[in-house]
């Protein structure tokens, strides 16, 4: 049986589709592509597909993944094609490797995301910014099924800073513009409970008063193992494309016993 592990996107428009729209989608498209998938046992069998942690709807997304299982060996990148001409433009599967290490969710144990605030001074999104990182706590508020949590959201932020108005947009951030803006870089901490992106808004709104007049335009640009040292977010699929292109025991075998 192969592993594939893929990297998807979720853009424009496409940010609002729920990770259950997105599941029917990738079904139909696996159909389309006619791979070759491993299927569960039971009653209902389904195709062995793992995701692992997804954006929340309303998101955008460059750094989304999953890992499918099949039953006959294929080209990842032949497979990558495939699937993403039978994708909506806006959920394209951008990257594939075979799966050579184990853990993917493991590795994914921090994201890197960018919040656009239209309509906010560059100035006091630098202010809010530096009166959130000085703060020892960040207490913000959730509704959930089992009534409002309180919890803490400043432990989760690794980094918070604004580019204070140097730039309009990255490359890769959702709803695009030429109009200067204030723009937030944070890198989150994959915890528990989860801090997302509207509750470092909420916490800016409750310790530094920033109430952006519309929503925030929010995409996830990686995630990755959060290297403590470095403060950086690292590439979940580098350990498997490692694996691919290192020598394997029979190979070192053979090197050292070849002739001079």
């Amino acid at each position: 049986m192969q592993r594939i592990r893929l990297r998807y996107t979720k853009r424009g428009r496409l940010r609002f589709t729920s990770h259950r729209d997105f599941q029917r989608a990738f079904e139909r498209a696996l159909r389309r592509a006619e791979v070759p998938m491993a299927y569960s046992a039971g009653f209902t069998p389904h195709p062995k597909v793992s995701y692992a942690n997804a954006a929340p709807t309303g998101t955008g997304s460059e750094a989304e993944y999953l890992e499918i299982a099949l039953t006959e060996a294929r080209d990842p990148e032949q497979l990558r094609l495939l699937l993403d001409e039978s994708m909506p433009a806006g959920l394209d599967v951008v990257e594939s490797v075979e799966a050579r290490t184990s853990g993917l969710a493991d590795r994914l144990t921090a994201s890197v995301w960018e919040l656009r605030l239209d309509g906010v001074d560059p100035a006091e999104a630098d202010r809010a910014v530096a009166v959130f990182n000085a703060a020892e706590a960040v207490e913000v508020q959730r509704m959930t099924k089992n009534g409002v949590r309180t919890f803490d959201a400043r432990p989760a932020v690794a980094h918070l800073e604004s580019t204070n108005g140097t730039e309009t947009h990255s490359t890769q951030a959702d709803r695009p513009t030429d109009q200067p803006c204030a723009i937030l870089r944070l890198v989150v901490r994959h915890v528990t409970p989860a801090v997302r992106p509207d509750d470092v808004l909420s916490g800016l709104r409750a310790v530094a008063d920033l109430a952006p007049p519309v929503p925030a335009a929010v995409t996830r640009l990686a995630q990755g193992l959060f290297d403590e040292e470095t403060g950086t977010v690292t590439d979940p699929l580098a350990p498997d494309r490692e694996a691919a292109t290192a020598p394997t025991e029979a190979e070192n075998a053979a090197a050292a016993t070849a002739p001079a």
